[in-house]
């Protein structure tokens, strides 16, 4: 099942990403300018582009949080960092005070 949920989340972010890629650039920053009129020749491509990319996102990010869930059984700590820590100290060396 991690591992379904390990593809899905794989794919999500990678459609994500080309779908924020092809929105146009209204600051001119990072698109890589395509324009609307060569995508969809309409005022709605916009929209369409907006709501893709808010739904992949929503599934991208419940998908994220279910791989979390999923995970979450298998990392059990077994000892504490600061038992490490305290096992370091033990073990340096005191300066001589003379």
């Amino acid at each position: 099942m991690e591992n379904i949920f390990l593809v899905l989340n794989i794919i999500l972010a990678i459609i994500l990403v080309i779908l924020i890629l092809i929105q146009r650039s209204e600051g001119g920053a990072l698109g890589i300018g395509l324009s609307q009129e060569n995508f969809l020749l309409s005022r709605s491509a916009g929209n369409f582009m907006t709501k893709a990319t808010a739904i992949v996102a929503t599934l991208f990010i419940i998908c994220s949080l279910g791989l979390t869930i999923i995970s979450r059984d298998e990392i059990t700590p077994t000892s504490s960092i600061l038992d490490t820590l305290e096992e370091k100290v033990e073990d340096t060396p005191t300066i001589p005070e003379d």
